[in-house]
């Protein structure tokens, strides 16, 4: 079944497991990579591991191992032909909606995205959009201003319906965009409080839901004016003030004192000079009335001015109570020059301003004076709106005298931001400075509550561009307290990675006026469940007054057809619906399933019937069975006659059945509830429906549940199952996808909603980070022909590191996952091995911890107990059928301890008798394993300075059940081995030979002495991590490793000295090398002095790849880096660390596969060339014979046969054919 048309938003955890149904679906192209043709014959198997749970090779340019984005934004994403997940457009924050717009000719116009963003793909548009599913074009759809949250795409009306909380053309909260012809109002111009849902009832009719009471924009407040405007902290300049002592201070008509006119407290200008007084604040407004107190100085005055705002450079239109008159009265309309009277009984004058425009600065132009010149004694400034600002200069002046104004108070080290782009200024705190506390940092804001009422809450976040801070914003947690005796309202995410400043409404509700004992907060401080290191801003909370007197209830009815609203809102089913519903209702889903309407949120009726669901059918609102839910619906999903149902109940309304916690489905055929399980523990905040491959090739629907859960609640024989706000619902299997044992992929990240387009695969929103090899984790197998990463069937878990001593000390890498591994085939023996720091689980059930073996059937098992299961294994090797495993290994055997190293018996299945010695030292570790060609040595290196009682620093050789020590002089740290040879060793780490520091060393087993290799301290900028041989003696080779300013190197080593690969094609400083291996190619690439034309260096990590960003291993073609396999681990990118084989790589033989053209044709001249020698062989053998055996060559001569017929009787010719022994005699 395809997903269906209502498709809520979502945005909760999403951390899944499935197999993905990977369909061919028309939409915009993709871009695939041709990676180096690798021939891996020669080498025989081929694995790799590493510290990931997913992975896949990089075949698409879209493809990115990023982890998912867990500061709030999101993205519209696709499937790739791979499987793999992608972005098709990324958003700055939340994405709430879509729908496909197709228009009335049956062309699809585009996908409407609806969300809090500020731009999408790149391109500022205000929370909507269209998407070009074809191209992946976004088109702005400018002219609102705020979030939208539901979108209706209408076919047969051409338009498409937008809801939210916003402001755009002449309507709020709802609007239509019709064709391709733009925004028009709808009739009744929107409403008054936000719109949450929209869907077309059976009728026709296009059903809004919301917490509103009334149509239209009836915001304006019973009492206005109430806020004043902060003029003590502007910039105040002037021009042609007087020079006279006391008068030529602008700054003093700022907060007024009545009867004050005198030096001091007033300004002048020249005499008869016209003249200006500016203030250029630290934030917008957007002022309702002017107050002026004129001055009366020694006669002088201001007789006309005019108001000009900036930067808009617009001359306001204001109007006046005439003091003659006391009639309003309009300024002058040439010039809007507004009078000013002289009168000094009149203490101050009030100009309302005609329009309201917003503005950050203005400036008042003196045109004519009283007496000998002109001046001012006081100035306020006023608006509707109430504000609190971040910054505390900001709010209502303290000179104002306002006993409870507007507030704030920040606490923790913010600094101050200049506006910038933005509205005002803001504070910034940076969440990873060391004198800063997470649970300590945030800003209360308090606003001037003058009037009891119900307000829209509001919270302004400043764009991100301005101040380049996108990469380090994240969210913020908002609460808040309106009431007087109220609980909190619960707290709400807002993310902060708006390119453009926003805005987003937290609360919708009645506000309690200020008194002493109480006042209105909004609290912002850091997300709890995010990175530490992010960046939070605050700027600015708003209080708009909003009218409550609208009679609707949160839901609304329109017919298209009539082009007018219907006001008796008793003729509408759904609007009576709403009024019957208790005061203040909140309606966040629609559905229609079978004809009938469905209704959620959270709500009562008056008559105590209904609770929080209800349908609607022939007109009439009725209750579902046992009364509804018990608590709030959040979300709605319909799946065929199923509808899904997602909020914060735990039962019936009247408690009669069980397993309905917070996510149920309801069976509209039989009228009854089902059961999911028994449910989640926490909050489902959306469902959202995917396609997944439950059974091979075969897709279904399931139903991925979202919201603050943490456990899949236990049922029947399922057990509870911990998670993190995710669960998938499988229908066909009545059971969890985390309770079925299956073969999956693994994704993680978040969704908020999801669409279908006709034809291609659903579109999904929100932010996923997936890889694609199912049940690969942390080691995987690489082939060729076709180049492909298959699962080694064992599931690696990577363990934390549990203590210092678990570092690698060369690179300081804390060691998680699997690290190194190694193929074993000897005679009937076929194991692999792989080691590292994880635990597994074994093909008996029982637990393997950071050794695991896997055997020619593909049984998985471990080591017996007695090494400690915090050792971690780093170096692998094999003498005969023994493994040598070396590490931060400890533990007791037969009554021996264990350091560094422990041998295992293959054949036998346990650990070897007797084991070494054990290594001693500070922090013992093994890093390297290697054996000695064509002998039984085995040669052991590390950071250890003893095995057993015998002195045998960093590199140390076991034979014959004993330990020796190679040479004398070497100490340090050893971190790779190489043989050059049957009697070379190289060894690269961090290293002092006779007291001399070195990188790399030179063993020579014959004469029992290392030399330091020349030159390495000078060329090579830091301790070597990684080595491989770059031709077949080893005599050319690469290194890597981290300098000494903690970015990455890569060289190699040819003709006795260092090359290095230049600064333009280095690897970013964040790049960890974890392996270096020469792999063979079938075709050659560019030349190159660094990399043979049928050589390519596999690099392996966790790498920073020029022009690209992270990826787990690129391959080097001696001039560019070309990613080449992508892994993540958790939320965040994983790593490779290393690739090992059956077999080392033959320099002579590298690649060199013909193509098959060629192949025919030489086995043809092949062919024919034996059948010739084969011909001339056989002609000169049967000469041989002939000779041996006496034949002549027969003469040339012609001679008369008649004279000859007489010589020989026929009979003594013909009589001697039978006879043998000897050529016929004549």
């Amino acid at each position: 079944m395809r997903l269906t048309s209502l498709l809520r938003p979502a945005a909760a955890e999403l951390v899944f497991f499935v197999h993905l149904w990977i369909s061919p679906a028309r939409g915009a192209a993709f871009d695939p990579v041709q990676l180096p043709n690798i021939n891996l014959e020669q080498l025989g198997r081929v694995a790799l591991t590493g510290d990931f749970d997913s992975i896949s090779l990089y075949t698409y340019q879209q493809q990115t191992q990023n982890p998912f984005s867990a500061n709030g934004s999101q993205a519209l994403i696709t499937q790739l032909p791979n499987g793999d997940y992608t972005a098709a457009a990324t958003a700055d924050a939340y994405i709430k909606t879509m729908c496909p717009f197709i228009r009335d000719n049956g062309e699809l116009a585009g996908i409407v995205v609806g969300g809090n963003f500020t731009s999408l793909g790149g391109i500022e548009t205000q929370g909507v959009a269209m998407y070009d599913p074809n191209t992946n074009n976004i088109t702005p759809l400018p002219g609102l201003l705020g979030k939208v949250s539901a979108v209706y795409c209408d076919q047969d009306t051409d338009t498409v319906y937008v809801g939210g909380d916003f402001k755009g053309a002449n309507s709020t909260n709802a609007v239509a965009w019709v064709g391709m012809t733009g925004w028009q109002n709808l009739p009744f111009a929107g409403f008054n409080g936000p719109v949450d849902t929209i869907t077309k009832a059976p009728n026709g009719n296009i059903i809004f839901g919301g917490t509103f009471t009334g149509l239209g924009n009836t915001t304006a407040p019973v009492k206005e004016d109430q806020q004043i405007v902060n003029l003590a902290s502007a910039n105040i300049t002037s021009g042609s003030t007087t020079e006279e002592d006391g008068f030529n201070e602008p700054n003093s008509i700022v907060c007024p004192t009545p009867g004050q006119d005198e030096a001091g407290s007033t300004w002048l200008l020249e005499d008869r000079t016209p003249g200006f007084w500016r203030a250029d604040l630290n934030f917008g407004f957007q002022p309702t009335k002017l107050r002026l107190w004129n001055t009366h100085q020694n006669g002088r005055g201001t007789k006309t001015f005019r108001f000009t705002a900036l930067p808009l450079n617009g001359i306001m239109n204001m109007t006046y109570n005439d003091p003659a008159t006391g009639k309003k009265t309009p300024c002058d309309a040439d010039g809007a020059r507004c009078p000013l009277s002289d009168n000094t009984s009149l203490p101050y004058q009030d100009f309302e301003f005609y329009n309201i425009v917003g503005m950050s600065a203005f400036q008042i132009d003196i045109s004519d004076w009283y007496g000998d010149g002109a001046g001012l004694n006081g100035i306020e400034l006023f608006q509707d709106d109430i504000y609190a600002y971040a910054v505390p200069d900001l709010n209502e002046p303290n000179c104002a005298n306002i006993k409870l104004g507007s507030n704030s108070t920040p606490t923790g080290p913010w600094l101050t931001a200049p506006s910038g782009q933005s509205q005002s200024q803001y504070l910034t705190i940076d969440l990873a400075s060391e004198d800063v506390q997470s649970a300590g940092t945030s800003v209360v804001f308090r606003p001037n509550i003058r009037q009891r009422g119900n307000y829209s809450v509001t919270v302004y976040t400043p764009g991100c561009l301005q101040d380049n801070s996108c990469d380090r914003r994240g969210i913020a947690n908002v609460t808040g307290i309106f009431t007087e005796g109220g609980s909190p309202i619960p707290p709400q995410q807002i993310s902060q990675t708006n390119n453009f400043d926003k805005y987003d409404q937290i609360y919708d509700g009645p506000v309690d006026v200020n008194i002493d004992s109480f006042r209105a907060t909004v609290t912002l401080a850091p997300y709890t469940q995010q990175d530490e290191e992010i960046l939070l801003v605050a700027q600015r909370v708003r209080f708009a007054p909003t009218n409550y007197n609208g009679g609707l209830n949160g839901l609304f009815e329109f017919d298209p057809a009539s082009g007018s609203t219907l006001t008796d809102f008793s003729k509408s089913a759904f609007d009576q619906a709403g009024t019957n519903l208790q005061p203040e209702a909140a309606v966040t889903s629609l559905a229609v399933v079978g004809g009938i309407s469905y209704v959620g949120g959270n709500f009562s009726d008056i008559a105590g019937i209904i609770q929080n669901i209800f349908s609607i059918t022939d007109g009439n609102a009725t209750s579902l069975p046992n009364g509804g839910l018990n608590a709030q619906v959040a979300t709605f999903q319909v799946f065929g006659d199923l509808l899904y149902i997602g909020g914060n109940f735990t039962n019936t309304a009247t408690g009669n059945v069980a397993g309905l916690n917070n996510f149920a489905a309801y069976d509209t055929i039989s009228r009854s509830w089902l059961a999911l399980g028994s449910g989640v523990r926490g909050q489902v905040n959306t469902i959202v429906p995917l396609e997944l491959n439950i059974t091979e090739n075969q897709p279904e629907t399931c139903i991925t549940v979202n919201g603050h859960f943490d456990r899949l609640e236990a049922f029947e024989s399922a057990p509870a199952v911990p998670v993190q706000g995710f669960g998938v619902w499988v229908p066909s299997r009545q059971n969890w996808l985390q309770n079925l044992d299956l073969t999956t992929r693994r994704i993680t990240g978040k969704l908020s909603t999801a669409t279908n387009i006709t034809g291609s695969k659903p579109l999904l929103a929100g932010t996923i980070s997936s890889q694609g090899v199912p049940g690969a984790q942390g080691a995987v197998e690489l082939t060729s022909d076709p180049l492909q990463l298959n699962s080694l069937g064992v599931k690696i878990q990577p363990e934390p590191v549990a203590s210092p001593k678990r570092k690698r000390a060369i690179n300081g890498q804390d060691v998680s996952g699997a690290v190194t591994g190694i193929f074993h085939d000897r005679g009937e023996l076929n194991v692999t091995v792989i080691g590292g720091h994880f635990t597994a689980t074994a093909t008996n059930g029982s637990t393997i911890n950071n050794l695991a073996f896997i055997n020619g059937t593909g049984a998985v098992s471990g080591l017996g107990s007695g090494l400690d299961d915090d050792s971690v294994f780093l170096a692998l090797a094999i003498q005969n059928d023994i493994l040598y495993a070396g590490g931060t290994v400890s533990g007791q055997l037969d009554n021996a301890n264990v350091n560094g190293l422990v041998l295992y018996d293959l054949a036998g299945s346990n650990f070897a008798y007797p084991q070494p010695p054990a290594l001693g030292g500070d922090n013992v570790a093994v890093y390297a394993i290697t054996t000695r060609p064509r002998s039984t040595q085995v040669y052991v290196a590390g950071n250890f300075d003893t095995a057993g009682s015998l002195g045998c620093p960093s590199v140390c050789m076991f034979d014959n059940g004993q330990w020796s020590q190679p040479g004398s002089g070497l100490e340090g740290s050893v971190a790779a081995l190489v043989w050059q040879g049957n009697d070379k060793l190289l060894a690269g780490g961090n290293m002092t030979i006779n007291g001399n520091s070195t990188r790399l060393a030179n063993y020579d087993a014959r004469n029992q002495q290392w030399t330091a290799l020349d030159g390495p301290e000078s060329a090579v900028p830091g301790p070597v991590t990684s080595l491989t041989r770059a031709n077949k003696d080893m005599s050319n080779f690469w290194i890597a490793g981290k300098s000494s300013n903690g970015s990455a190197y890569l060289m190699k080593y040819a003709d006795s000295r260092f090359q290095s690969i230049g600064d333009g094609g280095r690897l970013g400083d964040q790049t960890t090398i974890q392996g270096l291996a020469m792999l063979g190619l079938d075709d050659a690439h560019d030349k190159s002095d660094l990399v043979g034309e049928m050589m390519v260096l596999l690099i392996t990590g966790s790498l920073d790849v020029p022009n690209f960003g992270n990826a787990s291993a690129a391959l080097y073609d001696g001039k560019n880096f070309i990613p080449f396999i992508l892994s993540t681990s958790g939320n965040g990118p994983g790593s490779l660390s290393q690739l090992f084989s059956e077999k080392e790589v033959n320099f002579d033989s590298s690649g060199g596969r013909m193509k098959l053209g060629f192949v025919v044709l030489i086995g043809l001249a092949i062919a024919l060339g034996v059948t010739f020698l084969l011909v001339v062989a056989g002609i000169l053998l049967e000469r041989y014979r002939r000779r041996a055996e006496g034949y002549q060559p027969a003469p040339t001569q012609y001679f008369d046969k008649t004279a000859n017929l007489g010589r020989i009787p026929p009979e003594d010719l013909f009589g001697r054919l039978g006879q043998r022994g000897g050529a016929p005699m004549l």
